[in-house]
């Protein structure tokens, strides 16, 4: 009875049918053969008590009653997540340079259309469009910007002449410009109107520094383009004279660095004759009685006209550009002869406007004094008071029967500055024989 006690009150199961269990399975297996029924119960009862006792013996049952606590359900088993596999980058497919290239090619159209589009529509707002059109400021602006941000592969120079004709397109849908220049094509004088002007605008060449001023002063063409001095040659004696003739101002001014070579269809050894224009041929002389000696050297109008011969006659070289040598075909037998490495013209802008003031500004005047000792060194004495700074200086005689010399003088500032109008002032109270403004103008860094 204990056992039946003790297995129900672990199991609550019922006693009988446990027996009827354990004499169903246990007892044929141990081969024991009963007699009866009730014999089999009460084998099996006496099996199940034993086992339970040894049970309890090893584990016995505490004797102070313990609260039965209800254990908690078993948290559900979350299946793992499996661990995340990164996903396989598939490289994009290559792209090959031309299409690049195209595509490149395309944005930039696009973007080059949407800048002349803006600086059409900065122009409608203006009331003075065309002061602001040619204005040095937009391209010196420009310029600076390139200079700073421009990391190659590209020169800042390079960029330079790709901007330059975008910027002489736009300015060309607002008016047509007409610049005339000293020519022929392909002159330095030529570089320097593409240089300040573009490419689109209507560049017009003339045979002479005088026809240049004359074209401005009838209104032929809106400006002019004349040389008016060379770091080695110094100042050109015709453009100075015809500021004396006709009152034309100087708006801006153009600085290129000039490089000669030497262009010939033969070698060095046969050539017999070398043309130029009286300056190229001085620019180089030394090179030339070094390296050419036997060759006569002859005076010609331009540099151009000399690539021309050296394309036409036999045994002949000219001193000229290198896009001379490339328009007329003439090979290039020795690069960069001229003397000075640093060899600079500076080239006037000529016409009737006046520059705004830049913060860096040059003012060119004509001064005749009376032909009397002391005279020149009381009108320097305004620049020294004023603290002005003088870059440049060119006396030349009157023209007869008038005796004396009439002063070319280049200063920095600008004409609408105050210490530049006191220093003018005092000038006028001298008083000299003449005192002309020829005008105020941006500076300008020299071009390659």
């Amino acid at each position: 009875m204990r056992g039946e006690v003790q297995l129900r009150h672990l199991f609550g199961w019922d006693v009988r049918e446990c027996y009827r269990a354990v004499a169903v399975s246990l007892v044929p297996a141990c081969g024991v053969l009963l007699k009866s029924r009730s014999a089999s119960l009460k084998l099996a009862g006496c099996l199940l008590a034993r086992g339970l006792g040894r049970l309890m013996a090893k584990k016995p049952i505490a004797k102070t009653p313990v609260k039965k606590v209800a254990k908690k359900a078993p948290a559900a088993t979350v299946p793992a997540r499996p661990k995340s596999v990164p996903a396989q980058v598939v490289p994009p497919t290559a792209v090959s340079p031309e299409i690049q290239l195209s595509q490149l090619d395309e944005q930039l159209v696009g973007l080059l259309n949407k800048r002349a589009s803006l600086y059409l529509e900065k122009m409608k707002g203006v009331q003075t469009p065309s002061k602001i059109m040619f204005s040095d400021q937009d391209q010196q602006q420009v310029w600076s910007m390139i200079d700073r941000v421009n990391q190659g592969p590209l020169t800042s120079a390079e960029i330079k002449t790709i901007f330059r004709p975008l910027m002489s397109a736009g300015r060309q849908r607002i008016k047509s410009i007409r610049v005339a220049y000293l020519g022929p094509a392909y002159s330095f004088t030529h570089q320097a109107a593409i240089a300040r002007f573009g490419e689109a605008a209507d560049l017009v060449p003339v045979s002479t520094i005088a026809t240049v001023f004359e074209e401005v002063n009838r209104g032929h063409v809106d400006f002019g383009l004349v040389p008016i001095e060379n770091s080695t040659d110094g100042r050109i004696v015709d453009t100075l004279d015809m500021f004396t003739r006709l009152p034309l101002r100087i708006c801006g001014e153009v600085q290129v660095h000039v490089h000669h070579n030497l262009l010939a269809r033969c070698d060095r050894s046969e050539i017999s004759e070398i043309y130029s224009k009286p300056q190229a041929l001085s620019q180089c002389r030394d090179w030339l009685s070094k390296n050419m000696p036997h060759a006569r050297q002859i005076e010609v109008t331009s540099t151009s006209t000399a690539a021309q011969l050296a394309r036409d006659k036999p045994n002949v070289a000219a001193v000229a550009s290198h896009q001379a040598a490339m328009q007329y075909d003439v090979p290039i037998v020795a690069e960069c002869i001229e003397d000075n490495r640093n060899n600079v013209t500076r080239f006037a802008v000529i016409g009737d406007s006046v520059a705004d003031p830049t913060g860096s500004d040059r003012t060119a005047v004509l001064l005749q004094i009376p032909h009397r000792p002391g005279s020149l060194s009381d009108a320097l004495e305004a620049f020294r008071r004023n603290k002005i700074n003088l870059t440049w200086i060119e006396s030349f005689p009157l023209r007869q029967p008038a005796v004396g010399y009439l002063f070319f003088l280049d200063f920095e500032g600008h004409i609408s500055e105050p210490r530049i109008k006191k220093a003018l002032k005092e000038l006028e109270s001298l008083p000299p024989d003449r005192l002309e403004i020829l005008g105020s103008y941006p500076r300008s860094e020299p071009s390659k």
